[in-house]
């Protein structure tokens, strides 16, 4: 009893020493490695996957929702160490990167959309929440980062709040790391490929004392860049990232126990920058075009060091590099008192971000410098109860709690070629001659601060009316209060008092600063019918209704007549989810097949996004801005196929259809083709909705045989997705073909555990665009991130 207290009493101090946190699993999972072993020995069928997607360990066929699952073993057979490898393992995940902050992901089309919202905007929220370890993480780019030692993965699709801690409208990822082991294991690995690829991957646990196991694990990777700057010699977009987690595990009795967790991830690379893609026209003077005889490109003599991105070369002549880490720490502790399991999860997390680039893209000294150092910190705590046994009746009710704070420092310098280039050769109604330099110097520097509370209650109730028969229902209230301050000024340049150039150079960079804050409370739910129609085949339907979080943009807003911020533009509301769903879950010829197959369709109100009119601003010159818009639907089909074809090999196939929609979009930005001097504004009702593909496939296989004492083993796994338009306008210019990536890799695995791997990344040297960019200024300049290219090289692995 004595230990038993004193685990409490630990788990009640954390949260009062590291303020809030939050919560996920009420069991440990079960490794799903053993699974994975036990069903290849036996060739039984395939292994049941346990899941935590509704706060209990229990198997996905039984749980009456659209998610998919991958698991650790998966996930080091396929080399995925962060969320954008995870696109090629689940066809509904979406994944866009311009650089760590500028990291986005989707589920079915929504969440924090890279043309919907911008990502980095500090004061907005991602619609998909990524939870690791039960713990939330508030801002898109800690996505970013590598990860180690996972235990599995679950994409959960559609609104999610009932149950977990932070209220999310698309989805969510729920990641979880493999616990500390009170039986000694440990792993080793080694790679090295093209590009002096190098990675290294480790853990190990075991027993401190018969109530305390340890573990830890880290990943550490680097590359040489793959875009060859022209100019410096110097190749650009390396990887350079380190990762770490230590775990401690009490388990004074099978009733009570606490995990602690510290871990820290760093990236520090010379990164990120993008490629010449294409030159767009549109309808402005000749001059103000990139491209042309008279365009701004033959103005300075330029030409890009190549029109075919797939060269990989750039020419930037500005600074570029990335140094960015996150971390945190966080003590889940489940205490079974019978009737009910109370489970605490309090975690504190921080994240820093700095990083400069050259945003011109260009040879051309048009922007010398551009970066936003910040800083977060978030601090969570979630309480839950849920029901043991196996009556007719469960539950899962909770409290959660989460305060942030995130401050940045806008800093922006221009150079020789600003002038020309972003202004032209003449300025104001008596065209008076624009100097050469006057924007030679010229910058921002500024200060952000964005705090936002944030308290929940939710529940959930299962009643199994008959044998085959169960109803949900959940309820959550969420109070969310935020406050922002932003405050800019500039300075440098050429002295003038020529009010014509003043007035130009602040049409470039205008100092502002205002406070806005916001106050929301939300009531959102679900509810669900599961039907068991035989021991095999569930079906199921569910509505959910959820919201996305409110916010206060915090990059600066549209002024008046006055060049006053105009404060009604400054609160984002929070977008309203409205999600229908049936499914099947099939289990067939004795667990040797799994088929699942979903459709879907969801309303979105006050969808947030890039809006352009002037009943609230009232200026002459118009600007787009966040806010919201009307209302966004998607609808669409989704399947899973896993199959035991013959022993030692599986194949797995993942289908995804989606038919995304601004069905009112009455002021959106206007393509780059149809763009005047004077065109201001763009209605996009009716058009396909930006950064979704309609199409997603991705599909697996892997086979192994004995062979000597020990067994060789082949995988292999490609994912094609159809094209989408890459920016919120949707121009022409901005459309991404569709494409395919395949991974695989061949190996050996020797009695003792060793193992010898050839692999290779993007085998068939796929060339595709991963995102776009239109260049500052609407000259017409678009440029991308290309795939990275194929990557040949060999692993040794060891398993204790």
């Amino acid at each position: 009893m004595s230990k038993r207290i004193a685990v409490l009493l630990c788990a009640v101090a954390v949260p009062a020493i590291s303020a809030p946190a939050m919560a996920q699993t009420t069991v440990p999972v079960p490794a799903t490695e053993q699974a994975n072993a036990q069903a290849s020995e036996t060739d039984e069928g395939l292994p049941d996957v346990i899941v935590t997607a509704r706060r209990r360990a229990e198997d996905a066929q039984r749980v009456p929702a659209a998610l998919s699952v991958v698991g650790g073993a998966l996930l080091d057979q396929s080399y995925t160490v962060n969320t954008q490898g995870l696109t090629t393992l689940i066809p509904t995940l979406n994944y866009s990167s311009a650089n760590p902050r500028n990291t986005a992901f989707t589920i079915r089309g929504l969440g924090s959309s890279v043309v919907a919202v911008s990502q980095a905007n500090d004061g907005l929220e991602g619609g998909v929440g990524f939870y690791v370890d039960q713990v939330y993480h508030a801002r898109p780019a800690t996505a970013a980062f590598d990860f180690a030692d996972i235990e599995q993965v679950e994409e959960l699709r559609g609104p999610q709040g009932t149950l977990f801690g932070k209220n999310t409208t698309a989805g969510a990822l729920n990641i979880t790391t493999r616990a500390p082991t009170f039986t000694r294991e440990g792993f080793a690995e080694l790679s090295y490929g093209d590009y002096n690829f190098v990675q290294a991957k480790a853990w190990a646990s075991g027993p401190i004392t018969d109530t305390i196991a340890y573990r830890i694990s880290g990943v550490s990777t680097r590359r040489d860049g793959v875009l060859d700057n022209v100019r410096t010699g110097r190749a650009a977009n390396t990887l350079g990232t380190q990762a770490v987690r230590g775990q401690l595990l009490f388990k004074p009795d099978d009733t009570i126990q606490m995990r602690v967790i510290a871990d820290f991830t760093n990236f520090q690379a010379y990164c990120c920058t993008q490629v010449y893609l294409r030159t767009g026209t549109s309808l402005r003077a000749a001059n103000r075009q990139f491209g042309g005889p008279s365009g701004l490109a033959a103005q300075f003599g330029y030409a890009p060091p190549s029109t075919n991105p797939y060269d990989r070369k750039i020419d930037i002549d500005g600074p570029l590099g990335v140094d960015t880490n996150e971390g945190g720490v966080s003590a889940i502790t489940d205490w079974n008192l019978g009737a009910v399991t109370l489970t605490s999860v309090t975690a504190w997390r921080f994240w820093n971000w700095d990083a400069e680039n050259d945003r011109d893209y260009t040879g051309i000294p048009v922007q010398l410098s551009q970066h936003i150092p910040s800083r977060q910190d978030q601090y969570s705590q979630e309480l839950r109860l849920a029901s043991n046994g196996t009556g007719p009746l469960s539950y899962v009710v909770g409290l959660y709690g989460f305060r942030q704070r995130l401050t940045g420092r806008p800093i922006s310098i221009y150079g020789p070629a600003a002038a020309r280039y972003l202004i032209g050769t003449v300025t104001g109604a008596n065209n008076t001659a624009v100097p050469s330099n006057l924007l030679d110097g010229y910058g921002q520097d500024g200060r952000t601060d964005f705090r936002s509370l944030s308290y929940a209650a939710f529940g959930e109730v299962n009643y199994r009316f008959f044998d085959r028969l169960t109803a949900t229902v959940g309820l959550r209230y969420t109070q969310e209060d935020k406050d922002g301050y932003y405050n800019t000024t500039v300075s440098g340049g050429p002295a003038t008092t020529n009010t014509a150039l003043i007035n130009a150079r602040l049409g470039v960079l205008r100092p502002q600063s205002y406070e806005a804050h916001d106050s929301d409370g939300s009531l959102t739910g679900r509810g669900n019918l599961a039907w068991q129609v035989t021991d095999t085949t569930m079906a199921y339907a569910s509505y959910a209704r959820g919201f996305k979080s409110g916010g206060i943009n915090m990059s600066g807003l549209p002024l008046d007549n006055n060049n006053r911020p105009v404060l009604a533009t400054a609160v984002v509301r929070p977008e309203r989810n409205e999600t229908y769903e049936i499914g099947l879950k099939n289990t067939l010829f004795d667990n040797r097949l799994i088929f699942n197959i979903d459709g879907f369709y969801t309303k979105v109100r006050d969808f947030q996004a890039t809006v352009v009119e002037n009943s609230l601003t009232q200026s002459v010159q118009l600007r787009g801005y966040l806010s919201n818009i009307p209302e966004v639907t998607v609808k669409g089909i989704e399947a899973d196929v896993t199959a035991l074809i013959l022993p030692g090999l599986s194949m797995r196939t993942n289908f995804a259809y989606s038919d995304g929609e601004y069905t009112d979009y009455p002021a959106g930005p206007c393509p780059l083709e149809v763009q005047t001097a004077a065109t201001t504004r763009c209605s996009l009702t009716g058009r396909r909705l930006a950064s979704l593909p309609r199409f997603a496939l991705t599909a697996g296989l892997d086979y192994q045989r004995p062979l000597g004492d020990g067994q060789v083993f082949v995988h292999v796994d490609t994912a094609s997705r159809s094209g989408f338009n890459g920016d919120p306008s949707l121009s022409r210019f901005t459309y991404i073909r569709g494409y395919n990536l395949t991974n695989a890799n061949i190996g050996y695995r020797f009695a003792d555990g060793l193992e010898l791997i050839v692999w290779a990344r993007n085998l068939l040297d796929a060339d595709y665009i991963q995102n776009l960019t239109i260049q500052a200024g609407n000259s017409g300049l678009i440029v991308g991130t290309p795939s990275d290219p194929r990557t040949i090289g060999g692993t040794i692995r060891f398993r204790l």
